[in-house]
């Protein structure tokens, strides 16, 4: 599967955001391993702590659905009411958790516009120096 293909997903995704607080929606589309992909959207609380990244938010969708193995997400952002005209990169937060479940050296992050524009980059590239559980004793 092909980032224009990820990206068309995400922009799909984003329209059924959850945002009467920032009115920013955002879209994702994660790829694994065997071809399946889960979509997400972000989901914001009058709180803001519950609040939750659209990329979060395909990845917990995988994970509890027994997925373990990624290889890229497309992501597309902007204000509500708008196409997104701007490149929409993952927060620190929703890195970290991709650092926990992807190669950073392989898995492609691809941000994308509603032109089609897609920038593409490597966990690596956007999370250097990320923490990861190598040589962190693991209870499974």
């Amino acid at each position: 599967m092909e980032g224009k293909d990820l990206l068309s997903m995400a922009l799909a995704a984003r329209k059924l955001a959850y945002t009467p607080y920032s009115g920013f929606q955002v879209g994702a589309a994660l790829l694994c391993e065997d071809e399946t992909v889960y979509t997400g959207c972000n989901i914001e609380n009058a709180a803001f702590g519950p609040s939750n990244c659209a990329e979060r938010t395909a990845f917990f969708k995988a994970v509890s659905e027994g997925r373990r193995s990624f290889l890229a997400i497309a992501i597309a952002g902007g204000p509500s009411g708008k196409e997104p005209e701007d490149f929409c990169p993952p927060c620190g937060v929703c890195r970290q958790v991709m650092m926990e479940f992807c190669d950073p050296e392989t898995f492609k992050i691809y941000l994308g516009k509603a032109d089609g524009e897609i920038r593409e980059y490597r966990l690596k590239e956007l999370l250097p120096l990320g923490f990861s559980g190598k040589g962190v004793e693991r209870k499974e």
